[in-house]
């Protein structure tokens, strides 16, 4: 029997407030690739990603090399929004990789060093621009923890953290699809402006995610994202785009909505828009929208740039042929799983969408997603649950996870979800 983790001092020091350290109760020394080890000398293949923020995996060869270069070198660290030769370098490759090849007339702010500042900054932003105070937002979405952010969440447990006065400033309606089932909240959005009774006042922007992931992995279809966009453009809303977690690959295009064609007039960035894990989070807005003050909204570590050498090595992977063709097979080997998934003998439903697959248990079964959680770590797979209660088991591998491993990983699940019913 293995000998039970030395965990004394987190239990006496750490606040209650930890979280994914009780479903993984184990001491993590070292991490490469798609693997962390712990000191008692596991190998656990990570299906989790830091929550998103590891989409290249665990220390990245080549980031890791700059990075240390960088220190060595005695380049600068702390930068505020002074000019340097490493941001510089950073916007360029935005302006080459991400911008140009779209043909989008963006500017790029550098808001702080998660994602709930970009969702802070935006959010700010639509109210300055438009005059207006309101914002449309959707149940079960996900946009952080600070007030502002909450106050656009749609999760009511969360949401009773944040500020009263800006929850009133939110209009929430049904998402496309969630645990609940489907809803034609584009036709709701046109009976709220058009009834002649409706109290509804047109909000400065609508925020969404082209991938609730939170909510239990729910992807928008094209045609509703697209409808989103011409609702907006017809009534003069702006649209943001949250792609703090759904962004970097992890839907399998750059950005999650990029399959449905749509140009937001603001999207926030975070987690993996870094590269390696170093906090960092970007609102690119279009070119007009750009109306701060110098110093209205900042951020004392908005300067990240370490940050800025490994994001700048992650946006270049983006312009390499094998990494994309990698990215397109780790994608099928995904929905090859789910697929299989779906043929158990299991009452389980599944759904994915580029490196990202979600396994329902049912509304309310919280029981047998938390041992599917349990039985996966002891087979050497660590996976998070998402959905309302936690009853979703969430898969997010490295994005470039070889394949033959990220496969290992697969069959390691399908053999625990029929134990965990």
């Amino acid at each position: 029997m293995a000998a039970q983790p030395d965990t004394a001092v987190f239990e006496l020091l750490e606040s209650n407030v930890r979280s994914y350290c009780r479903s993984a109760p184990l001491v993590f020394t070292r991490a490469k690739g798609p693997h962390l080890f712990t000191e008692d000398g596991r190998r656990i293949l990570d299906f989790f990603s830091g929550a998103g923020a590891l989409n290249y995996g665990h220390n990245d060869e080549a980031m890791t090399e700059a990075l240390v270069s960088h220190l060595r070198s005695g380049g600068v660290l702390h930068g505020l929004d002074l000019y340097t030769a490493t941001k510089r370098d950073l916007l360029h490759t935005i302006q080459d990789c991400l911008l140009t090849p779209r043909g989008w007339d963006y500017k790029v702010q550098f808001c702080g060093p998660t994602g709930a500042d970009a969702s802070e900054a935006a959010i700010k932003l639509a109210r300055k621009v438009t005059g207006r105070r309101g914002i449309l937002a959707f149940n079960g979405s996900y946009h952080g923890m600070t007030a502002g952010a909450l106050a656009v969440s749609g999760a009511r447990r969360l949401r009773a953290y944040g500020s009263p006065g800006a929850n009133a400033e939110t209009t929430f309606v049904p998402y496309e699809n969630s645990m609940y089932g489907p809803f034609d909240s584009l036709a709701h959005l046109d009976r709220l402006v058009e009834e002649a009774g409706s109290a509804f006042e047109l909000p400065a922007a609508v925020i969404v995610e082209s991938v609730q992931i939170q909510a239990g992995v729910f992807a928008a279809s094209a045609e509703w994202l697209r409808g989103v966009r011409e609702w907006t453009e017809r009534h003069g809303v702006l649209l943001i785009c949250d792609e703090v977690q759904s962004g970097c690959g992890r839907a399998g295009d750059f950005f999650a909505f990029d399959h449905a064609g749509i140009v937001p007039d603001i999207v926030t960035t975070a987690k993996s828009i870094s590269g390696n894990g170093l906090p960092m989070a970007l609102l690119f807005m279009k070119r007009e929208l750009d109306v701060w003050e110098p110093g209205e909204h900042t951020g004392t570590f908005r300067g990240n740039q370490l940050a800025f050498i490994t994001a700048k090595i992650a946006l270049e992977y983006w312009q390499n042929e094998e990494f994309r063709q990698h990215l397109a097979e780790n994608a099928s080997a995904l929905d090859g799983f789910a697929r299989q998934a779906t043929q158990l003998d299991a009452p389980v439903k599944l759904r994915w969408t580029g490196m990202l697959a979600g396994i329902d248990f049912g509304l309310g079964n919280l029981d047998a997603a938390a041992r599917a959680q349990a039985l996966c770590l002891d087979a050497g797979v660590l996976v998070e649950r998402c959905g309302p209660n936690g009853e979703v088991v969430k898969l997010m591998p490295p994005i470039n996870t070889p394949t033959d491993v990220l496969t290992e990983g697969f069959t390691a699940v399908l053999d625990v979800i029929p134990k965990a019913i």
